[in-house]
């Protein structure tokens, strides 16, 4: 994506923000949802977004966590391992005059095994993107699900690699959408309660 050493874009495709570029770092290999499956993601969560607490785990290009601000979410919570790209999605957060986007430079098993920021209010939208190459959908899912990070009936997006199988599942949480664009496969989970 891009030359190393040169930013890229991406484009917030709806809300307040819609049709805002935003740079990305190309040289950090941040893979960015399209904006066809993301039209296609936040058609499903239509209703949910609005006041709901979001967390994107791998954050990379933020655009997930941004486009969800940018249609009425409360909080957007954006996670990344690498710091270059916490930097930039501080500076995108500037630029976009928001402070309802919480930006932690960590990685996800040591996010999730620690204390829910902000209020500990668990997350009502929680997107996984990690990098395909990396086999954390699985071990991610279970550590939101046994460390209380998802209320009641939370949404969980999944993204990964169409070519590889999904993790197994939590036993309550059940999936409401499933498809797949190219090589990516992504599915909308819904939690039902939970112990």
């Amino acid at each position: 994506m891009g030359q190393p050493g040169k930013n890229s874009q991406l484009r917030i495709i709806g809300g307040q923000w819609r049709s805002r570029r935003l740079p990305i770092l190309a040289e950090t290999g941040v893979r960015p949802t399209s904006d066809r499956i993301r039209e296609t993601l936040f058609n499903w969560l239509r209703g949910y977004v609005e006041g709901a607490r979001c967390l994107d785990l791998f954050a990379g290009s933020g655009v997930l966590g941004f486009e969800a601000l940018s249609r009425g979410a409360a909080l957007a919570t954006l996670v990344d391992e690498d710091l270059r790209v916490v930097q930039q999605l501080q500076q995108n957060a500037i630029t976009l005059d928001t402070r309802q986007a919480e930006i932690i430079w960590q990685q996800a098993d040591d996010f999730l095994l620690g204390a829910i920021p902000g209020n500990g209010q668990p997350y009502d939208i929680v997107f996984l993107d990690p990098p395909f190459r990396e086999d954390m959908l699985g071990r991610c899912c279970a550590l939101l699900e046994r460390c209380g990070w998802l209320a009641d009936t939370a949404l969980i997006y999944l993204e990964s690699d169409s070519h590889r199988d999904f993790p197994e599942l939590p036993l309550h949480w059940q999936v409401l959408n499933d498809k797949k664009a190219g090589h990516v496969a992504y599915r909308l989970i819904r939690r039902q309660g939970g112990n």
